[in-house]
């Protein structure tokens, strides 16, 4: 499935296309694609094709169309503190985007059937954490992969706020799905043969609970929930500072501008009895002021490449933990062991 939208030259060109044709329609779900670059969970191989709207697969290794996840993400309707099951969890892509929504005090759980699958998404997790700086500008739930068979999990499990399957869903397989699911929670899944989430009115349980079941808390550790304290800390003086220094908040890095595509004017040549006259006329969709054009041009042609880049975007939090007099061990900590 895919292939809704046109390809992409980039990630970020690959979220303007899904933007405009409507499959990304909320800020915090486009901020989620744009932090994760989809090419990061190719094999460097195919690469080449990880922004075209396709699904792509290799062995075990699979990765819906990306129209097919942000329509996903849209429908799930997510927030921060929900707990969420990603039945086919995969190389962890989409547990990654709903992970920096989440925040951290949320539940991000994975089941995925082949062991080799969960290897590829734990290194890929490792990778993003380790190297990317869209981490470091949200607080992220990192997911939490098991190997087994979704249908086969103990049904005295916890339910969740929003649950995921990938696969496609019998019939007779939907009622179980249902059961995963608190009351007033969001099913997404595939049944008969369509991605959709199912209405809240069915997810009601035999004892029909409140709506209001507050989400389970993930039993986490003293250090770590220091480290998120002490970052969150960090990153209220770096956008106090920069209110009182620009007035309005950090500002985001421009990306690249696109070029504008000009159709040439049209050469028109009539034939009127013996004689002929070659006239041009305006494309309808050209500019009417030719002066315009030829500045324009001459804009672009003066610019550099270098001029055309814009600058490459500063890890506030990670410079301002770098500076403070800590022992390095404890940088690295606050960093989660970042190398880069």
């Amino acid at each position: 499935m895919g292939g809704a939208v046109s390809a992409g030259e980039d990630n970020d060109e690959l979220i303007d296309n899904l933007k405009e044709a409507q499959y990304i329609r909320t800020e915090q779900v486009e901020q989620a694609f744009r932090a994760i670059d989809r090419a990061d969970y190719y094999l460097e191989e195919f690469k080449e094709n990880a922004y075209k709207d396709l699904a792509w697969k290799h062995g075990n290794i699979h990765l819906s169309a990306p129209c097919i996840y942000s329509e996903v993400m849209e429908a799930l309707d997510l927030q921060p503190g929900l707990s969420f099951l990603n039945l086919g969890s995969g190389t962890g892509y989409l547990s990654s985007m709903v992970g920096l929504i989440l925040g951290p005090f949320g539940v991000n759980h994975g089941v995925e059937l082949h062991p080799d699958v969960i290897e590829y998404a734990k290194q890929k997790l490792d990778f993003f954490i380790r190297t990317s700086d869209s981490f470091d500008k949200f607080d992220f739930c990192e997911p939490s992969f098991v190997t087994g068979n979704c249908l086969e999990i103990s049904p005295d499990c916890s339910q969740y706020d929003r649950v995921y399957c990938g696969a496609g869903v019998q019939k007779e397989h939907e009622d179980y799905m249902k059961r995963l699911l608190k009351v007033g929670g969001i099913l997404v899944m595939p049944l008969e043969e369509k991605v959709r989430p199912l209405p809240n009115s069915h997810l009601c349980t035999r004892n029909c609970l409140p709506r209001s079941v507050p989400a389970p808390l993930a039993v986490r550790s003293l250090q770590d929930l220091a480290r998120i304290a002490i970052r969150g800390t960090i990153k209220k003086v770096i956008h106090q500072e920069a209110v009182s220094r620009n007035g309005n908040g950090l500002k985001t890095t421009p990306r690249f501008k696109r070029r504008r595509v000009r159709r040439r004017r049209m050469e028109t040549i009539v034939f009127l009895d013996k004689e002929v006259f070659a006239s041009r006329i305006s494309n309808p969709s050209e500019d009417n002021s030719c002066e315009g054009l030829e500045e324009e041009q001459q804009e672009e042609e003066g610019q550099s490449p270098a001029e055309m880049k814009p600058e490459p975007p500063v890890n506030f939090l990670r410079e301002k933990v770098l500076r403070l007099p800590l022992p390095d061990p404890l940088k690295y900590y606050l960093l989660y062991y970042r190398d880069k």
